[in-house]
């Protein structure tokens, strides 16, 4: 069973808003109450956080859509919903955020450092939120928003100073379970790491994380084995180690041949030149081995490198090479800048930018595309005629009745307000700005106007009393 995931494909969508609530207030006594729905509840976002304790994407390999909760709905007496609980993602340090085409949306980096992979919705306001001076009994309620749902690339690539790179069983996993107190799986066929280790190291007063990469072959920039896979985890690395078998057993093979064809895979892959390179000549313990070592030590020092003669068995050359990659880690870190508090930069809206726009398209359709106006379209009732009316009148205010005019727009072209795969399509009568007062007087709702049947049988009493008083002061006495 997979035990280690470092790619996956997760299926994010955020929570839906509740819808407002469009009531009118009931209380003995006080027939003219008033609206008193509340206002629907937000949808909960899906975030994104680093967390030290996550080393793996496997959770999300084997779960890969999440979604948070949505808002509850508004209710009578100036209730609001609830909003929607937050769904918070652990991922590892080091997880790179991209979207389907492969645009990074997010580099996390750092305990703590989050990213809103999915938005939630907003809550739709209820009619007493609706109320004005102009429309004091609203008969409708806006609807929620809906939730983001995107489709999103995690990929992790380990944070740490120094990679260990080289041929399978070439002892990096040796080497690092030496230098530091990881506990790699070590064994004498290839393959062996089938993830990367990592492991701390102490010299002297630096420390630093020093990273087992998996074994590179020939052609692995390109997939072959299991390469391409963790070349990634290369990247963030300041130093890049290579480590050379003395010892090995394949008679095509030497130190310095493989040290070409990693370095070729390297290079394939992009953006390593310029990383500071040691090599590290391991196994100088097997017979023959130390025979090889001084043998190809002038040749790779002819070409610059600093070489290191070790064996992670004889503990033997240990010292000077940590002490080494502690001074390379230390440079690398100098030279890194330093990080600037994030500036908060204000872009104010130009004077003439309407917040929307309407482009003529075929057939005489006129599309509308802007933040306010589609909004307002998904948060409206199309069932609820002054809910459409109250849409118009937003619309109108905003401009896109005399846009559509200067666009060329005649009675009975189509309007579309949205996306082309999720737009509201209608016929264009520029009546529309009035349609809310066919409606009926704005600020006046029917339901008010009902007599209830406690309030009739009292006035119809009233009226007999009435009628009775009269008939009494009319009649003659003689």
């Amino acid at each position: 069973m997979t035990t280690f995931v470092d790619r996956v494909e997760l299926h994010v969508a955020a929570g839906n808003g509740g819808h407002g609530c469009a009531s009118v207030h009931r209380e003995k006594f006080k027939p003219l109450g008033g609206p008193d729905g509340g206002n629907g509840g937000r949808g909960g976002d899906v975030i994104l956080t680093v967390d030290q304790s996550v080393t793996t994407l496997l959770d999300y390999h084997h779960s890969p859509h999440r979604k948070a909760t949505n808002g509850k709905p508004g209710e009578g007496v100036n209730r609001s919903g609830k909003d929607g609980q937050d769904l918070v993602l652990p991922v590892p340090d080091g997880t790179v955020v991209l979207d389907k085409a492969g645009n990074v949306l997010a580099d996390l980096v750092g305990h703590g450092t989050s990213y809103v992979a999915a938005q939630g919705g907003r809550g739709g306001l209820g009619n007493a939120a609706l109320a004005s001076a102009r429309r004091k009994a609203p008969g409708f309620a806006l609807l929620g928003e809906p939730g983001d749902v995107r489709d999103i690339v995690l990929e992790l690539k380990t944070v740490a100073d120094v990679a260990l790179v080289g041929y399978p069983s070439a002892g990096k996993s040796s080497l690092i379970s030496v230098l530091s107190a990881a506990k790699p799986k070590i064994a004498d066929y290839p393959f062996t790491t089938l993830v990367p280790n990592l492991g701390v190291v102490t010299a002297g007063s630096t420390v630093y994380t020093i990273a087992d990469v998996p074994g590179l072959i020939p052609g692995a920039s390109q997939g072959k084995g299991l390469g391409l896979e963790f070349l990634r985890h290369v990247e963030r690395c300041s130093v890049l180690v290579h480590v050379l078998d003395t010892a090995t057993l394949e008679s095509d093979r030497d130190p310095v041949s493989d040290l070409d064809v990693i370095e070729e895979e390297l290079r394939q892959y992009g953006g390593l030149d310029g990383r500071p390179r040691i090599v590290v000549l391991n196994k100088i313990d097997v017979p023959d081995g130390q025979d090889l070592a001084e043998m190809v030590r002038p040749d790779l020092q002819a070409r610059g490198y600093r070489v290191f003669e070790v064996s992670a068995v004889a503990h033997t050359g240990l010292r000077e090479l940590s002490y080494a990659l502690a001074d390379l880690v230390a440079k690398a870190r100098a030279a890194r800048p330093k990080e600037e508090a994030t500036r908060v930069v204000i872009r104010p809206k130009a004077v003439d930018d309407a917040g929307f726009t309407v482009t003529r398209e075929g057939d005489g359709l006129f599309r509308v595309r802007g933040e306010k106006p589609e909004r307002w379209v998904r948060q409206t009732d199309f069932n609820n005629d002054e809910a459409v009316g109250y849409l118009a009148d937003r619309l109108n205010r905003l401009g896109v009745e005399e846009e559509l005019k200067k666009t060329g727009a005649r009675p009975g072209d189509g309007v579309a307000i949205g996306p082309e795969d999720n737009a509201v399509v209608f016929d264009w009568e520029p009546s529309v700005m009035a349609g809310a007062e066919m409606l009926g007087r704005r600020g006046e709702d029917h339901r008010l106007e009902e007599v209830r049947p406690a309030a009739q049988r009292r006035r119809d009493r009233q009226a007999e009393r009435d009628e009775a008083e009269q008939g009494y002061e009319g009649s003659d006495p003689f």
